[in-house]
């Protein structure tokens, strides 16, 4: 008989960092910016800080591990002397004269390739900020990078964005392998008794050959309770279609950290 499962809350924790909306700066009237300085090679040393979720506007969101090729699209904005100097999310200045861009869900100084459709115009940057936090937007990118593919001027544009690397650097060749993020979990099951817990992430020790069940063990109301969760989620979204798959009645989705 399958063990019921304890309807307990799953917590969803803060990152500290980039909570800001970032509005395109206009001015049509704006001076030529200066030569765009040579793309950061420096790693995050906040990089595994900034891939916890994160709330804004009281809407969490969940940075996501992609591989190198894939794509997405959306609408991009520009961001500039409003933020001049000011601290991104992943600590560096904002430089509004370097090719650089916020998303709210892709790593830290991964690099991708951003194509404007409308006049096939593209630059290459580094993500070192979270944003726009503006329904229907994708990407917010630089006066230097928003310049380079003419939206300076129109403020928006549809664009086609391609990951080409990660840690500041494009990828050789080849596709990389997408990484798990380790705060998102699948809950499976709820134990007072350390043994029942066990004997259940055993069981499930692999599901699907690709997710791994651990226990983790947590006070709740003055007493110990063993939950067993299935780890190596790729993002929330590929959890929660996991969870419609209805493997595990009233599964649901944790955090680790």
């Amino acid at each position: 008989m399958r063990v019921a499962i304890a309807a307990l809350i799953g917590v969803i924790f803060f990152a500290g960092c980039g909570q800001k909306l970032t509005v395109p700066y206009k001015n049509d009237k704006e001076s030529a910016p200066k030569s765009t300085e040579e793309m950061s090679k420096k790693s995050s040393s906040s990089f595994v800080y900034n891939m916890k979720p994160y709330s804004v506007f009281g809407k969490t969101y969940y940075p996501t591990f992609v591989s190198v090729g894939e794509e997405m699209s959306g609408i991009a904005s520009w961001y500039g002397p409003d933020f001049h100097s000011k601290k991104t999310a992943n600590g560096e200045a904002y430089d509004m004269y370097a090719d650089t861009a916020a998303h709210k869900t892709l790593p830290m100084n991964t690099i991708a390739k951003v194509t404007n459709i409308n006049n096939n115009k593209s630059v290459v940057v580094r993500i070192n900020d979270r944003g726009p936090f503006v329904d229907g937007r994708i990407i917010d990118l630089s006066y230097a990078a928003g310049k380079s593919i003419g939206i300076d001027k129109t403020g928006t544009a549809p664009v086609k964005i391609v990951v080409l690397g990660f840690d500041g650097k494009i990828a050789k060749e080849g596709k990389s392998e997408g990484k798990y993020i380790s705060s998102v979990a699948v809950q499976i099951g709820a134990f007072r008794n350390k043994s029942g817990a066990d004997s259940w992430a055993a069981k499930y020790a692999s599901v699907n050959g690709i997710y791994k069940a651990v226990v983790k063990t947590y006070d709740y109301q003055g007493s110990p309770m063993h939950r067993v969760m299935l780890t190596n989620f790729r993002s929330e979204a590929e959890a929660r279609d996991f969870i419609k798959e209805g493997q595990f009645a009233g599964s649901f989705v944790v955090s680790l950290d």
